[in-house]
């Protein structure tokens, strides 16, 4: 295979093929057609299609990567919420080419970004992705597959691979912090990724990294220098408030040695940090930088008010997701409401989700409802569930337990499909909790 450079030049490449023809007495199109496939490319107009969208639009170029079209759909989608929820990144695509901040808006912005002037181009581009030849197309494969030695290789021959950008901004490395394998990482920073560079929701491989509980991954990409306390999907969304969204202990652990930022109520509820939640109980400046709520689309949009009641509710919900027992005594004595369902779920809903029994034993001890009937995660997923339905789902048996054991409803129906929790152990795959709640 040849090295084709970041910025490659058709004039370069045209000439290429001349010489190669003069040389060997071969037909041009047989000489261009060799240097199409020493790049990889099945023909001399794949390739003069890619090094013409690469040079057009420059650094800027976002490459599409994602064989199924609907994904692009989605993306256009995530996109505009973030928009919607005033994300500098994601609003500037709007602003630069004209388009407004609606569905059809969002998929043109999605097409002129990847290099194409309608959505219905990028459609049908995307279709015959597979057979397409192009170089980021063939790495994200390579890290979807984990095979690290096919990445090397291609970071060998396209050198520019290692910045170039897909879609909405994502490149490899952000790209390879959700397949949980660390050498495709480390791999990328041998070639110089940039561990600090976020996509147009402001997303960066750390952010990824605590997204995913990958402790390991966060000490390499900080020893690369990642900055710990960028904002992604709003005022306050460092990576260790995505890491403490999910009740991702160790990642939060990893990064809270590193900083606190941004040191509001929820960040001291997940960590446990007693002495910051008793100096924000005092001082009544919990609620700063509240800005991120979700940490992606699939979740509803929601604004966080400055109420300091609400403040110590959400609170209570980040402790027992984090499985923090002194925080939950601390807040519900400080005024929370233990059965309050501030976004997305109860404070009980979440221990039971994550498998936090402790939290569990302490939030029924302080009086929360064992047969609420809450929210929980995307609008199409919780309504009218409970918590046993999302102990459930997950399989935590100790949790089911302990919930039935306080009363909890086996027969309770969620209001979207209907279903027991024994019926959501079956649809999600835990026998073992069917068979205990059956």
């Amino acid at each position: 295979m040849g090295v084709l450079p970041a910025k490659p030049s058709l004039d370069q490449l045209r000439k290429r093929a001349k010489d190669l023809a003069r040389a060997e007495g071969v037909k041009l199109s047989e000489a261009q057609f060799r240097i199409a496939r020493d790049h990889g490319f099945p023909s001399w107009p794949k390739l003069q299609a890619y090094v013409r969208r690469v040079t057009e639009h420059g650094d800027g170029l976002q490459h599409p990567y994602h064989q199924d079209v609907e994904y692009y759909a989605e993306r256009a989608l995530g996109l505009l919420a973030s928009a919607e929820d005033g994300t500098p990144g994601a609003n500037e695509p709007f602003d630069r080419w004209n388009q407004p901040r609606t569905r059809d808006g969002a998929r043109a912005v999605i097409a002129r970004e990847h290099g194409f002037v309608s959505w219905q181009a990028l459609r049908t581009h995307v279709e015959s992705l597979v057979d397409s030849g192009e170089p980021f197309a063939r790495a994200y494969r390579a890290i979807e597959a984990r095979d690290p030695e096919r990445l090397e290789t291609l970071l060998t021959e396209f050198p520019g691979l290692v910045g170039a950008r897909g879609t909405n901004g994502n490149d490899l490395l952000g790209m390879a912090g959700a397949t949980h394998d660390e050498r495709l990482s480390r791999i990328l920073l041998d070639h110089g990724a940039d561990p600090a560079r976020g996509n147009v929701h402001g997303w960066t491989p750390l952010h990824q990294a605590a997204y995913s509980n990958l402790p390991l991954l966060l000490d390499l990409l900080l020893r690369h220098g990642a900055p710990v306390d960028v904002p992604a999907r709003g005022d306050g969304g460092t990576p260790l408030v995505v890491a403490l969204f999910w009740g991702h202990r160790e990642a939060a652990e990893t990064l809270a040695a590193h900083s606190r930022a941004p040191g509001n109520l929820r960040v001291a509820a997940g960590l446990g940090d007693a002495g910051l939640l008793a100096e924000l109980l005092t001082s009544g400046r919990g609620g700063a930088h509240r800005g991120f709520y979700r940490p992606h689309s699939g979740f509803p949009r929601w604004q966080p008010a400055d109420d300091p009641v609400e403040v110590k509710n959400e609170a209570l919900a980040w402790a027992a997701r984090n499985d923090r027992v002194d925080a939950l005594r601390t807040l519900v004595a400080a005024g929370a409401d233990v059965n309050a369902d501030v976004y997305r779920g109860t404070a009980l809903a979440w221990a039971a989700a994550q498998g936090r029994l402790d939290a569990v034993r302490t939030l029924l001890g302080l009086g929360a409802d064992v047969n609420f009937r809450g929210t929980f995660g995307g609008p199409h997923h919780g309504e009218g569930v409970t918590a046993l339905h999302l102990a459930a789902q997950s399989g935590h048996l100790g949790v089911i337990r302990t919930l039935v054991d306080h009363g909890a409803d086996v027969a309770a129906r969620d209001a979207i499909f209907g279903s027991t929790p024994e019926r959501w152990a079956e649809v999600c795959g835990q026998p073992a909790a069917r068979d205990l709640l059956r």
